[in-house]
């Protein structure tokens, strides 16, 4: 496939698509216009980002933008990369376990810092430079373990989809709890008023070990969850390489 061939979201956050352009370099890049956006996101949220807002912080028309940036779409395209730090580098001589581990732990504080980044929507496989650099680095980690390539990218995209779930997740929830505490702190005793033990039987053995009967105060930032999730997504990694790999 030529460079002119690439899909135009993959030829645009490579740097690709205007890259036949000569001349001096424009006052205003397509970087300069995704990092003000990046930055109006970090302060106001998703919601607040349009071509007209991001215009304005730059002190540029709209229409400006446009030349460099077709719509909103590409420009979510963009943030959803550029976002992204590079990945840090995993120590030496780290097993897989470990740095697997590693890797989902800096996802987590990656995207803690840009919390509207689990609002994105995914429309498609990693394909921006960042994007694909965590994708290398958690396919790296695999490297010792005697899975096939194919098996490598079947483990790393589980735990992509278990990583960004759980961000997505705690995000929503804790919004939810800043909105209306009262039914995390009581979700125990309205299950306990609604909950009937013939239809219910294994909920209500939950509720007679009192797993709800404290209240719950959630908290986005406590990792536990995260944490207990991860050992039983690569428990099962664990099970996949003894049974294919040994």
């Amino acid at each position: 496939m030529e460079i002119n061939e690439l899909p135009a979201d993959v030829a645009l956050m490579w740097g690709l698509r205007d890259g036949s352009r000569r001349g001096p370099k424009p006052s205003l890049t397509v970087e300069d216009i995704t990092r003000a956006a990046i930055e109006l996101a970090d302060a106001e949220g998703l919601a607040a980002v349009s071509m007209a807002r991001v215009a304005e912080r730059l002190g540029n028309s709209t229409m400006a933008l446009y030349r460099h940036v077709k719509s909103k779409d590409e420009l979510l395209t963009l943030m959803s990369d550029a976002a992204l730090e590079q990945p840090s580098p995993m120590p030496d001589d780290l097993d897989w376990r470990t740095g697997l581990t590693f890797w989902a732990d800096n996802v987590l504080t990656v995207l803690r810092q840009h919390r509207w980044y689990a609002q994105l929507p995914i429309s498609g496989p990693p394909a921006g430079p960042k994007n694909l650099a965590w994708f290398d680095a958690a396919l790296g980690a695999l490297a010792g373990t005697g899975l096939s390539e194919e098996g490598k990218v079947g483990v790393v995209m589980g735990l992509m989809t278990y990583v960004h779930g759980q961000i997505r997740l705690s995000i929503d929830l804790g919004q939810g709890f800043a909105e209306n505490p009262d039914a995390f702190k009581q979700y125990g005793e309205v299950l306990a008023k609604v909950v009937d033990r013939q239809q219910l039987p294994a909920l209500a053995r939950v509720l007679d070990a009192g797993v709800f009967a404290t209240e719950i105060a959630f908290d986005d930032a406590d990792d536990q969850d995260f944490d207990f999730g991860l050992q039983l997504f690569l428990d099962g990694v664990a099970g996949l390489i003894e049974r294919t790999c040994t």
